[in-house]
């Protein structure tokens, strides 16, 4: 994944979340139905985001563990 990608996903995560507190309050001052099937729905596929850039970004971290390694075998 690339690191442009990884920080759409990341912004997009954390402003689901934002959007989730507000509709929830929303919903339930106006009374809409079903408010907490959405709002559930919603952090349900806030909750896939987040799996998805903590897996990106454990990738990414492994990787660069690797190379470091990698650099400091050959230097050593």
């Amino acid at each position: 994944m690339s690191n442009k990608m990884y920080d759409r996903l990341k912004t997009t995560a954390l402003v689901i979340v934002l959007f989730i507190a507000l509709l929830s309050t929303l919903c339930n001052i106006w009374e809409i139905p079903n408010a907490d099937r959405i709002t559930a729905s919603l952090v349900a596929i806030d909750t896939l985001l987040g799996a998805l850039v903590k897996i990106a970004s454990d990738n990414y971290n492994k990787k660069l563990e690797e190379t470091t390694e990698k650099t400091e075998t050959c230097d050593g």
